[in-house]
This record gives structure tokens, sequence and C-alpha cells, in this order.
């Protein structure tokens, strides 16, 4: 649970509110009804909706979503997983009876461990989760995206090191050269997609 945590944090932090939830919401889903962790995920689920919609100013559809992320979250310790639940209660206080007030082009930060979680934090298992949900929502190609995980993955397996993983990071931190990283990343796909079609073309 702690890969797809800090991704959707991540996804937060960089500004993706929208994109945050599709980190967490498969865990939130195989989760026992009402324990602590599935409080915690879907808290974070309709907090981070609600700063979604607050920031585009719809304060219809953000003012329930406040209310029963506040419902889910209220319980909890305030360092719950090593995250500032605390704080997300407190600033969810104040988007219910003050949104207006709340400076929205700097919501709150979530940490992790007491620091602020960014994309460029992420180790590869996160990073991997962050890569393809980023890929999703920005409009890339998802399924070259799931192939080069899935390369790394198959390196990090065998305890060896290739292009994927660092393309694959590198993708999903790296958001002011993001296009120019997925072009490299299709290229090696490409590339390694042909010389597996070549070696199975060998005994046919």
């Amino acid at each position: 649970m702690d890969d797809s945590l800090r991704a959707g944090i991540a996804i937060y932090n960089a500004g993706e509110f929208h994109a945050a939830h599709d980190a967490w919401e498969d865990e939130w889903l195989e989760l026992e009804p009402g324990s602590d962790d599935e409080r915690l995920l879907h808290g974070l689920i309709q907090f981070t909706a609600a700063v979604h919609h607050a920031t585009r100013e719809n304060w219809e559809g953000m003012a329930g979503l406040v209310a029963s992320a506040r419902e889910y979250l209220t319980a909890l310790p305030a360092d719950y997983r090593r995250v500032n639940v605390g704080e997300v209660r407190a600033y969810l206080a104040k988007l219910e009876t003050s949104p207006r007030s709340i400076d929205l082009d700097a919501p709150l930060v979530v940490t992790y461990d007491g620091e602020p979680c960014q994309l460029h934090h992420l180790d590869f298992p996160a990073a991997a989760i962050a890569a393809r949900i980023l890929a999703d929502e920005l409009g890339y190609d998802d399924d070259i995206v799931a192939q080069a995980v899935a390369y790394a993955s198959e390196a990090i397996e065998k305890n060896e090191t290739n292009q994927f993983i660092t393309l694959v990071m590198d993708f999903a931190a790296n958001e002011t050269n993001r296009p120019l990283v997925f072009e490299r990343l299709s290229q090696h796909v490409a590339q390694r997609n042909a010389k597996v079609r070549d070696v199975e073309g060998l005994f046919d």
C-alpha cells in the first residue's frame, strides 16, 4: 500500500488533483470497509476531489466532498501511515467554513514521514505507478509507458539495470522535459519490441 500511497500524494502535490485518486482507488476497493487504511484512502480520495473542485471554484461540487472526507479521516491519528492527516483535516475544516479565503493557488502540501512527497522523491515502484497514471491523465500513450514499466521491472527482478528504469522515473518526475522523455521512452520500447519479435521469429 505504501507505494500507491506515496505515488498518489506526489501526484497531488504536483497539482494533478484529479489524477491522484487513481493511485489509491484499486487499493481502497480491496480493503475491509471501515478499517483505518480504508478510511485513510477513502478520505484522501475525497479530499483530493474536493481540492480539484475548489481550484475550479465549483463550490457546490466541493461542499459534500469536504464533509465526507472529514468524516472518513476524523478518527485517525494525526500522523497515520506517516501522512499529515491532522493537517489535512484542518485544511478541510477551513474549506468547509470559508472556502473563498483559501489560497487556491497554493493548496495544502501533503507530507509523508514529515517531508513533502514529490514525484522526484519516489523510488521505482512508486514512480512506476505515478508514470502510468500521469500518462493516462495527460494524454500520453499509456500502453507505451506500461510496456516500459514491464521492461524495467523485468530488469529489477534479475537484479539488473536498464534504460527503462531511468526513463520511467524521469517521465514521472520531470514535468518540464516529459514530452522529450516520452519520445525517448517510445523509441526504446519500439527497439525492444523489435528485438523480442526477432527472437521469437527464430523458432517459427
